[in-house]
């Protein structure tokens, strides 16, 4: 049965499109913001844009002789609010919505077919492997992301160290006053800037012992106690996993959209 409004339809395609977590997040904003986009209405912004709930939008809008004009005439005010590049990633959003609607026969054709992304201004000093330049690093650091993600991305970025060894780092070794951690005999030192420095004890808060980053839940029984938070029992972050949450986050940043790797965050070094 076809859908009468769009959230619903726009619903349907998150649970069913092959998405990561983040990028079904970073979507479902995208598409209720073309929600208010498409009555006439201004999406809301900031800390009034999660959560807000989208315009009742019927679907058959998109279906009608009018609604490529409909679409093209929101694409262009969007652009014009909040610049080129924006309006590219949302536009891809709603073009991969259409194409998975269109396939199952809820809409006849695609009103979006006819549109083209703005070009932009090229970013600056393409990153490694095709990874983010110094635009697309600011843009990563700006993600709304939970904080051990932001303090981890900004570790990466400001320090130069090896992920695996930010991963290994424990609270104890930390030397917040001084921005940097404490070395053992022949380490190389491991030192951070303001980014870090604001966000490190938000992180910590209170915490002396166990691993800096944590994950989300219990360590299983056999983990060694070094990875194990004494106040809480979580484990201590995997690579594996920072990685897969990287990727996944910086997923619609990405022209290709398959996302990049923590290695293409760590600063060039000089």
């Amino acid at each position: 049965m076809t859908p009468v409004e769009f959230a619903v339809a726009a619903e349907h395609y998150l649970a069913g499109a092959p998405l990561a977590d983040g990028s079904r997040r970073v979507y479902r904003i995208a598409l209720h913001t073309w929600a208010w986009l498409l009555v006439g209405r201004t999406p809301p912004s900031g800390a009034h844009r999660r959560g807000a709930a989208p315009p009742v939008l019927p679907l058959a809008l998109l279906d009608g002789p009018d609604a490529p004009d409909r679409v093209a005439a929101a694409f262009a005010e969007r652009a014009a609010a909040v610049g080129a590049r924006t309006a590219n990633r949302e536009l891809s959003a709603l073009r991969a919505a259409l194409r998975w609607w269109c396939a199952r026969g809820w809409l006849s054709a695609d009103p979006a077919a006819g549109l083209r992304p703005l070009p932009a201004a090229a970013p600056t000093a393409a990153g490694p492997a095709g990874g983010p330049g110094e635009d697309r690093v600011r843009a990563v650091l700006a993600l709304r992301v939970p904080l051990r993600e932001k303090v981890l991305w900004h570790l990466v970025r400001e320090s130069g160290a090896p992920i695996e060894r930010l991963l290994a780092l424990d609270v104890d070794r930390l030397d917040l006053a001084n921005r940097q951690a404490r070395t053992a005999a022949g380490e190389r030192p491991l030192r951070w800037r303001g980014g870090t420095a604001r966000l490190l004890p938000l992180l910590v808060a209170g915490r002396t012992a166990g691993p800096l980053f944590l994950t989300g839940r219990r360590a299983p029984a056999g983990v060694p106690e070094r990875d194990r938070c004494p106040l809480t029992g979580r484990g201590r972050l995997s690579y594996r996993r920072a990685a897969e949450l990287f990727t996944a986050a910086t997923a619609p940043l990405d022209p290709a959209g398959r996302g990049w790797t923590l290695h293409a965050l760590a600063e060039p070094r000089r």
